[in-house]
């Protein structure tokens, strides 16, 4: 089957309504978002106190948290799957091959690379929207919410950083989640088992998905990136 031909077939199977594939899309999205919406607080704090603050071993956690963004998502996969395993110490969770599983693994994945971004954020933000918000009588959470809203645009791209990060990685997902149909099959472990069958068309498909969700997500950071300089 020609490329155009295998093109044309996974158009159509993205606008048939083809129930395995989105079943593929929505365990992709809805593992990716919940592991995102549970480390984004904490990214927030910790790389707000590493630019912030001063204390013993700062500088050690944040080469830490840099080296970790390096670390392949496989190895994190076999990593947890050690942890996860019935002879592990956390075997009698009963989380292998589940999607909770995949959401820590994506946790461990997006948490740096969220951090280290968000720390630059905050090292090259102005001191004194937060000395500032104090000096006016803010509480902390509203003048932490003022640092904020001033690194918008920074912090924004490093949250889409950490969802393309985890939407697109397969070596975790597939060691944790198993790809087990219509429970933890997702975009990437689908593109790479339909690739080896070689039933091109879903995985094409897929990568669609992908490539417009790529497209969107950049063009919103655009827009709001746009929208701030107009303001200035």
């Amino acid at each position: 089957m020609s490329i155009l031909a295998t093109s044309h077939e996974a158009i159509q199977l993205l606008f048939s309504g083809d129930t395995a594939l989105w079943s593929i899309v929505g365990v992709s999205f809805s593992v990716s978002l919940f592991a995102m919406a549970v480390v984004l607080l904490p990214a927030l704090l910790l790389a707000f106190a590493l630019a912030y603050g001063s204390f013993p071993g700062r500088w050690l956690l944040l080469s830490i948290i840099n080296t970790l963004q390096s670390v392949p998502t496989v190895v994190i996969g076999l990593l947890l799957y050690m942890m996860l395993s019935r002879s592990g110490p956390l075997g009698d969770w009963q989380l292998l091959f589940t999607q909770e599983a995949m959401v820590i693994g994506q946790m461990f994945i997006c948490f740096p690379i969220m951090v280290a971004m968000m720390h630059g954020a905050f090292q090259h933000s102005d001191r004194r929207v937060w000395e500032t918000a104090f000096t006016l009588g803010a509480s902390l959470p509203r003048a932490f919410g003022s640092l904020i809203w001033e690194t918008r645009f920074p912090i924004l791209a490093a949250v889409i950083a950490g969802f393309s990060r985890i939407i697109t990685e397969v070596g975790c997902s597939m060691m944790v989640g198993g790809n087990i149909f219509n429970a933890t099959r997702n975009i990437p472990t689908a593109i790479a088992m339909e690739s080896q069958k070689g039933a091109f068309a879903q995985g094409i498909a897929l990568g669609m998905v992908l490539l417009i969700l790529a497209l969107v997500l950049n063009f919103l950071l655009s827009i709001t990136r746009g929208k701030g300089y107009l303001r200035t």
